[in-house]
């Protein structure tokens, strides 16, 4: 099947340079390993950037089928280049073009990309957050908020911006920073001291939730995954995986993961990320709808743990969004299945 991988490397392929740049993006390493995976499984699969050019080069690479039927997809890892709302823009750009593609929605994106709207929907749902306001003065009153708090940009993920707040004389100065730097309101929240809990989710209907991960802060005098406790090696918090969970409380995660990536209309993958109180009482911080497929993060250590190789997990979520789409998995050209459903190439 032809396959375009798409993301996001070279910003300027845009009209003009205008609005909050996007601070994320996806690894070359990464995007050459989804690349190879593909190929790996049997698939032709082509790297394209996700700009003002990426129609023109989807047209070219899998050109509108005489029956109408799409001649290919997209692996979409683009995470946009500029503006509000930026996961939304290449899956909207796809969904007018009539080119299928994996991962969430315009829609799934939005809601879960907007920090205060996922903390809304899912506590309509009944399932537990962390108490919370929206800030843009940092003097605006705190309610029932307990301190120590978290703020963070309500748009951004990645840990851009975290902060941890012990004192109300320091909410202000951390407001204004997300305000100023980030051109967006600041959600603060009420930081839940104890364990943090990451839950892969693959597939749409009978959803898959992979092997659960723990961040394990050992004796660390912070317990929160800042920027340098995920992406600075020398400070980098270990994963333990699977996370020694007792079942009931298990289930529970599971349960409210589930529930999170519903309540998001998230599609294909996600994961979920929890904090669990001393009590025993977990609070979902927040989904992300674009899981990293860096082989070191956790969404990768799940799906591996679980039993799939890198190369079956780029499958898989290729197969759950074909299946999606069309009811049956990806074709491949000059593949087979055995008796147990495993893919073997000629």
């Amino acid at each position: 099947m032809r396959v375009a991988v798409v993301w996001n490397s070279d910003h300027m392929g845009v009209i003009n340079r205008f609005g909050q740049p996007n601070l994320e993006g996806a690894s070359r390493e990464t995007v050459n390993g989804v690349v190879a995976a593909l190929h790996e499984r049997g698939h032709e699969a082509l790297l394209c950037e996700g700009d003002k050019g990426l129609l023109t080069a989807l047209e070219r690479f899998m050109p509108p089928d005489p029956q109408a039927r799409p001649s290919g997809m997209v692996f979409n890892m683009a995470y946009g280049i500029q503006g509000e709302c930026r996961y939304t823009h290449v899956p909207a750009m796809l969904e007018l073009a009539g080119v299928p593609y994996t991962g969430s929605s315009p829609l799934g994106h939005g809601l879960a990309l907007d920090k205060v709207i996922t903390k809304r929907l899912i506590r309509d749902g009944g399932v537990p957050t962390p108490k919370f306001r929206v800030m843009r003065r940092g003097t605006e009153g705190t309610g029932d908020l307990r301190f120590p708090v978290v703020v963070k940009p309500r748009h951004e993920s990645t840990s851009f911006g975290l902060q941890l707040v012990h004192e109300p004389a320091h909410l202000r100065q951390a407001v204004e920073l997300i305000v100023t730097q980030y051109a967006q309101d600041a959600l603060v929240e009420e930081y839940i001291e104890g364990r943090e809990i990451t839950v892969a989710l693959l597939g749409n209907g009978e959803l898959e939730v992979l092997p659960l991960v723990e961040q394990d802060f050992g004796d660390r005098e912070t317990r929160l995954m800042d920027w340098d406790a995920k992406f600075v090696a020398a400070v980098a918090v270990p994963k333990i995986c699977p996370a020694q969970i007792e079942s009931g409380l298990e289930t529970m995660l599971r349960d409210i993961s589930v529930a999170t990536f519903r309540a998001c209309l998230c599609r294909d993958y996600a994961r979920v990320d929890l904090r669990i109180d001393g009590s025993g009482q977990p609070f979902v911080l927040e989904i992300n709808s674009m899981a990293s497929l860096d082989k070191r993060d956790s969404y990768v250590l799940a799906a591996m743990t679980a039993g799939h190789s890198f190369p079956i997990l780029v499958d898989r979520i290729l197969d759950v969004a074909h299946i999606r789409y069309f009811g049956t998995a990806s074709p491949r050209p000059n593949t087979r299945r055995n008796t147990d459903g495993c893919l073997l190439l000629d």
